[in-house]
């Protein structure tokens, strides 16, 4: 049954990281933030394929920043 977890957790993930691709399209900031942005999306797409459970972690703390910026509070450098 830990498989079943495994899946549903990366399924949860992948959803995830779809929603923050669209997000960061979306955000009305810079290139280079939106650059930024993109290429902290590509290393936690990476490091899901080692540690999803860490990567999850990781797309749950940028998730937040986006929500930050797209409200106008921008996150400490």
């Amino acid at each position: 049954m830990e498989g079943d977890s495994q899946l549903e957790l990366y399924e949860a993930v992948a959803a995830r990281l779809k929603e923050a691709h669209r997000r960061v399209r979306a955000l009305h900031v810079p290139e280079s933030e939106r650059a930024v942005l993109a290429r902290r999306l590509l290393a936690i797409t990476a490091a899901s394929k080692q540690d999803l459970a860490a990567a999850a972690r990781r797309l749950d703390r940028l998730m937040e920043e986006l929500e930050d910026i797209a409200a106008g509070r921008f996150p400490p450098a």
